[in-house]
């Protein structure tokens, strides 16, 4: 077991519907797209397949897909839209849990990689996918660029969402490379609010490169979203794709 933070049953069931941006078709469109060329023929699997948000209108497009989830509650929602045969899902960490056959994709986006809490299980996680590709195939990450630059002298935290229904905002230990993700969510019109607070452990793109280098893979592509921007200084975000060696 890795150290990630289990999500929960309450957790599962509300997460569709607060990702309703994220399942839209201006931001899923460009995802599936990119991934459907870079699978090409041959199966995927995703690490960390949540919902099924990507993986089952990425499966809806003609791509085989395979899913690892580390928390059983996720997976019996994506288990409501999605039979067991159309999506095989294994549940376990995404460091070290296997599944039969070989990939010619296996992806893990939205920031998800974060949640591996040390560096040593992030390597495992390039090592884990390595492992489940074939000979060209290739591992793809999305992952946001730790905001840092936001950080005046003696501030540790940024926001990054400031609207009617949610204020969210991160907390950075600069020794341990650790953010803390904090929601304030209101979820009625009676005024309350609740709270919820998760840990990452953010990564530099040249230090994901590196990982990718310890697990046998090559850089072939960085790009700073999903339309295929160039990745520059400036970049949010970045969509990394390493390769497989023959």
């Amino acid at each position: 077991m890795t150290s990630s933070e289990l999500w929960t049953h309450a957790t599962a069931d509300r997460y569709d519907a607060e990702e309703t941006e994220m399942s839209s078709a201006p931001v899923l469109e460009p995802t599936l797209a990119f991934l459907a060329e870079l699978a090409g023929e041959g199966p995927a699997l995703e690490f960390a397949i949540g919902t099924g948000r990507v993986g089952i209108p990425l499966r809806e497009r003609g791509v085989p897909v395979v899913g690892i989830e580390l928390s059983e509650h996720m997976a019996a929602v994506l288990r409501r839209k999605i039979d067991e045969d159309a999506l095989p899902v294994a549940i376990g960490d995404m460091a070290t849990t296997t599944v039969p056959g070989e990939f010619t994709l296996v992806y893990l986006v939205y920031n998800t990689i974060t949640n591996l809490l040390t560096q040593d299980e992030q390597v495992e996680c390039f090592l884990n996918a390595a492992r489940h590709l074939a000979p060209r195939g290739r591992f793809v990450i999305e992952l946001g660029v730790p905001p840092l630059r936001f950080l005046p002298p003696g501030q540790v935290a940024v926001p990054f969402d400031v609207s009617e229904r949610h204020l969210g905002f991160d907390t950075f230990d600069l020794v341990e490379q650790v953010l803390v993700s904090h929601h304030l969510t209101r979820d009625g019109d009676d005024g309350r609010y609740r709270r919820d607070a998760s840990r990452h452990r953010y990564a530099w793109p040249a230090e994901l490169d590196l990982m990718a280098r310890i697990a046998g893979l090559e850089p072939e592509r960085r790009v700073a979203d999903w339309d295929g921007a160039p990745f520059t200084q400036d970049s949010a975000k970045h969509i990394s794709v390493w390769r497989k060696p023959v």
